[in-house]
């Protein structure tokens, strides 16, 4: 199974950027999907982009134009490049496989958005 470290959160203000990046272990990471998740105080924990073993991607319509997902193999990394951010935006930040294994989630990193 894939086990993740987030990285690369913080304060951002609003139409900044920031690069998350998912550090991931585990021989099946080049065949696994994967995905970066966010949650905010009170609401479910969504999907934000989603990245195949072979590099295709889906957004959530409110990121699509403004967040870039990537990976690469190599490094058994997954990143999240996040641009032209909104207050909407703050979250904790995590990533995992795309579905979610239930045992995968890491601590995540929170972004927070503000002026």
């Amino acid at each position: 199974q894939v086990q993740v470290v987030e990285s690369g959160g913080g304060l951002v203000q609003p139409g900044g950027s920031l690069r998350l990046s998912c550090a991931a272990s585990g021989s099946m990471f080049a065949i696994n999907a994967m995905g970066w998740y966010r949650q905010a105080p009170g609401k479910q924990r969504e999907l934000v982009a989603a990245i195949s073993s072979d590099g295709r991607t889906t957004y959530e319509d409110s990121m699509k134009g403004r967040f870039t997902i990537s990976r690469d193999n190599a490094k058994n990394t997954v990143y999240l490049q996040m641009n032209s951010v909104k207050l909407e935006d703050t979250a904790v930040y995590y990533c995992n496989r795309y579905p979610p294994h239930w045992a995968s989630w890491g601590q995540g990193t929170q972004v927070t958005v503000s002026s």
